[in-house]
């Protein structure tokens, strides 16, 4: 981060060079220094041996010594500490407060916000900033009439369910002190669950807030669009609660965004409307982690759009109506976004409570009727990060689980296959049940200019069927065949997949049908759907069908229809017709047809179908149970032609794709890795070989990151892991290249530094190395040879100087061993988990905005008294708890420019 790091003075021995001389004399200074060490070994063994049970929280005193005054690090910087004092609650749904003066009188900036909390114990942790606190109290009630703030708050910042700390972008901040209209910051902490105090610990959960007096170009703030009159129907199951509101103040531009409802939330989209176009500032599952998420682009809100968000629930498992308030049994719908805008103009806090109107919401995109699937594996791994949250020392996860700050780029697998697979034409590639991979070949038989007439009738059935086995799987780690089947059953193979029963559903487009295998060996059709060698457009035939998905859930099909008809079939999984569609668009005026659908993808965790559209150069994602249009993703980098896709569910959803040459554009054959929410390319990757793709047919990706293409022109298969480079990556406009900085810091304190007559000035793509002259080179090389030997003696010396240490360690080791022998029985066992600290207790995320808005809109008290907009959600089943994505901001925005 930018002017955090204090400069060092130039004799501050962290930076000075290092010499042989460092190295070879032990000085009185080490030499002290490891007796310090040891006896600091002694004296923290000692003090975990000697620990209650009680002490491994944190105590009042603890708290105390925690809450540190603002500490500056340089003229402009400063950093400050928001603690609770050491609070036990007694009743659970507790909301405390505590008030912090601004610790300067001129404008300051909030750059960077640090939580220091856990889910185990706090529920929910805001901070507003005001003018007057309602009390001068060391802390407060707040969740009642006192509320927050005399005046009316401003919020900026939000924590639940152990939220990673939220940077913002570089020459943005929140502005307090003297001309902002806030004086104090208030943070209000809700503790849900108040079994989590049943050993009467004492909590100091809080904030450390990164200042600057410098003031900064762009201003941050809070808009929030609340749905107030909602009523949920009982056993209904969707039920959509609208906002919408129009922007009437200077350019905001959005840089990140969070959901919130109660349980009964499936999924919260916000948008910017402009001249009826509905662009998607984020969408989100507010069962996953009620963290900041940046924006799925860049983007501004002007004079004369509008703001708008639909919140999605389900009545279905209550007994009565369910209406907008402030406890569990309640609902909230809620959406938060975080802007920026020109400091000159800047508003901390706006707000939007209006109810959309019918007629305006039904242009909404459909994709905001999807529900955001929350699988019990994502819920289980959110449980487990509290503590590095805690510590704040959690890094960016990127989409998929690769990191922000540590890119991750797919490179080809040289050495596999490590044998000859001996393969057709590949023109289908599938994972089964256990993870193998399944490739369908066409052996001896391709298709050419004379395979077909004109009427699309196979010309060549007097070949006979593929002698060769023509679905091999294979080992995905080696490439080694495991097995091999499918022998005089097919003519000219095309997609392939397989179900959960390890079935393989296949297409052939000279059979013009879609047939059921199994995978035993024994070669069994189980269901054929279509008529052999007989194409058609009917519900019982098809022409040259591409692609099969199942959906693992229902076990329905869906077919992609194919080179000659541009439609999608769905059946049910004995064969039965149900329906079928053709393209979609948003704009039904301009809708195109497909153009050879060639490849699908079922997104389980999402309940759509995608196809890439090949011809058309796109991808196109519609919902499985009722075939309507959600998105398109359509890019120039595609170069007109997207042959096949696939999908995983990492992050928000991760799509391959590979493209095709096309005659009308000269992009490169290659494989794309697009985030499905943000319609982004992460990656790009092909073969590193002399060989690139000839014709890339059909893709596959693994549970371990990897990806499988098979090459229909060159009648191989090619492997892509995923290999770390230190890169950076573009996320909704915020660059985020943290990890380079942190490095480069590092290293100024600990590298040596090289002669500069022997290196050149590295610049920031490329180091170059001046080439030593003879002299030099021998030199260094003597340098080399006497640093060896005297390195010897030093190890020899450290050695001796560690032995008191060691001695030490054990006595330390022995004396706790025996004291824990005795010691109270009840003390649970010391482990790293104990130290740290155990995650247990139930707290759920959910934000409450204390009494803010019963001074808004007309709005009375009742239903918000306590938890006036994220209230209590007192839920405590471990299957509602959840943890935050990990997400920063820490790059430099775009200058506000007006965007489309």
């Amino acid at each position: 981060m930018d002017g955090w790091l204090p400069a060092a003075p130039r004799n501050d021995t962290r930076f000075h060079r290092t010499t042989s001389t460092d190295i070879n004399t032990p000085s009185p200074g080490m030499m002290g220094a490891s007796v310090l060490l040891g006896l600091l070994m002694a004296f923290v063994l000692q003090g975990h041996c000697t620990e209650s049970p009680s002490s491994r929280r944190l105590q009042e005193g603890d708290c105390a010594s925690r809450t540190k005054p603002p500490l500056l690090f340089n003229s402009h910087n400063f950093s400050m500490d928001l603690r609770m004092p050491g609070v036990s609650p007694s009743n659970s749904d507790t909301y405390l407060c505590m008030a912090f003066p601004v610790p300067t009188n001129q404008d300051s900036y909030i750059v960077d916000f640090i939580p220091h909390a856990s889910m185990n114990t706090v529920h929910h942790m805001i901070l507003f900033g005001c003018q007057s606190p309602s009390s001068a109290s060391s802390s407060w009630d707040c969740g009642g009439a006192l509320g927050t703030c005399k005046d009316d708050p401003s919020i900026m910042y939000a924590w639940a369910r152990n939220a990673p700390p939220t940077k913002l972008p570089k020459d943005v901040g929140f502005r307090v002190g003297k001309g902002s209209g806030m004086s104090y910051f208030v943070l209000q902490v809700h503790y849900g669950d108040v079994s989590a105090f049943r050993d009467h610990h004492r909590d100091c959960s809080g904030l450390t807030l990164r200042m600057t007096s410098k003031p900064q170009p762009f201003v941050a703030g809070i808009y929030l669009l609340m749905s107030v009159d909602t009523v949920i129907p009982p056993g209904k199951t969707v039920t959509n609660a609208d906002v919408a509101c129009d922007y009437a103040s200077y350019p905001i531009y959005p840089f990140a965004f969070r959901t919130h409802t109660h349980r009964l939330g499936k999924v919260v989209s916000g948008y910017r409307i402009r001249n009826g176009k509905w662009t998607l500032i984020g969408r989100q599952s507010p069962q996953l982690p009620q963290a900041f998420y940046p924006v799925n682009t860049e983007l501004s809100v002007q004079y004369g759009d509008t703001v708008a968000a639909r919140c999605v629930f389900t009545g279905e498992g209550r007994t009565s109506e369910t209406v907008i308030g402030g406890t569990s049994d309640d609902e909230m719908c809620n959406f938060y976004m975080m802007y920026y805008m020109d400091r000159r103009h800047a508003v901390p806090f706006m707000s939007c409570m209006e109810s959309g109107s019918r007629e305006q919401f039904r242009h909404i995109p459909a994709e905001a009727n999807v529900p955001i699937a929350v699988s019990p594996d994502q819920m289980s791994s959110m449980m487990h990060m509290g503590h590095a949250a805690d510590d704040s020392v959690l890094l960016d996860k990127r989409r998929g689980g690769q990191g922000a700050d540590q890119d991750y780029h797919l490179e080809q697998v040289t050495d596999w296959p490590e044998g000859n697979l001996q393969l057709g034409q590949v023109s289908g590639l599938a994972l089964d049940s256990d993870s193998n991979l399944v490739i369908f070949h066409r052996g001896d038989h391709h298709w050419d200019l004379d395979s077909f007439d004109g009427r699309a009738r196979y010309q060549h059935r007097s070949l006979g069927p593929i002698q060769q086995s023509a679905i091999l799987v294979v080992d995905p780690a080696k490439g080694r065949i495991l097995k091999a089947s499918g022998r005089n059953m097919f003519y000219l193979p095309h997609g392939i997949t397989a179900d959960r029963d390890n079935n393989y559903w296949v297409t052939d487009v000279a059979l013009h049908q879609v047939l059921k295998v199994s995978s035993d060996g024994r070669d069994r059709t189980l269901l054929a759907l279509g008529e052999a060698f007989t194409p058609g457009s009917d519900s019982s035939h098809f022409c040259q069908p591409t692609d099969v998905a199942i959906d693992p859930h229902t076990g329905n099909v869906f077919v992609s229809d194919g080179y000659c008809n541009a439609r999608i079939l769905k059946f049910s999984a004995d064969g039965k017709y149900l329906s079928q569609w053709g393209a979609g668009s948003l704009d039904r005026r301009q809708r195109a047809r497909f153009q050879i659908p060639h490849s699908l993808a079922f997104l389980s965790d999402r309940r759509e179908v995608c196809v890439a559209d090949r011809e058309n150069g796109r991808i196109q994602c519609f919902i499985a149970d009722t075939g309507e249009f959600v998105k398109e993703i359509k890019k120039e980098e595609f170069g007109g032609k997207v042959f096949a896709i696939s999908y995983s569910p990492a992050g928000d959803g991760l799509i391959y794709a590979v493209n095709g040459d096309s005659p009308y554009h000269s992009a490169p054959l290659r494989g794309f890795v697009i985030n499905y929410t943000s319609r982004e390319i992460l990656d790009t990757f092909s073969p590193k070989r002399k060989q690139d793709f000839k014709m890339p047919h059909d893709l596959v990706g693994g549970p371990d990151g990897s990806v499988f293409v098979g090459d229909a022109g060159s009648e191989e298969v090619f492997k892509f892991s995923a290999e770390k480079s230190h890169r950076s990556v573009k996320k909704a406009g915020i660059q985020v290249q943290e990890l380079e900085e942190v490095e480069a810091f590092i290293q100024t304190r600990v590298k040596p530094q090289r002669n500069t007559s022997h290196v050149a000035a590295a610049g920031p793509e490329k180091q170059t190395v001046d080439k030593p002259s003879l002299p030099v080179v021998q030199e260094e090389k003597k340098t080399v040879k006497a640093g060896r030997e005297n390195g010897a003696m030093a190890a020899v010396i450290i050695t001796l100087l560690l032995l008191p240490l060691l001695l030490v360690v054990i006595i330390g080791v022995f004396v706790c061993w025996r004291r824990n022998r005795h010691g109270d029985q009840k003390a649970e066992p010391r482990s790293v988990v104990g130290i740290l600290g155990r995650i247990k207790g139930k707290a759920v995320g959910g934000l409450n905005l204390g009494n803010f808005f019963a001074s808004h809109r007309g709005y009375t008290r009742q239903g918000f008294d306590q938890l006036s907009t994220e209230g209590s959600d007192q839920e405590r089943n471990m299957e509602d708890s959840s943890d935050s994505d990990n997400e920063e901001y820490s790059a430099p925005p775009l200058p506000p420019q007006p965007a489309s």
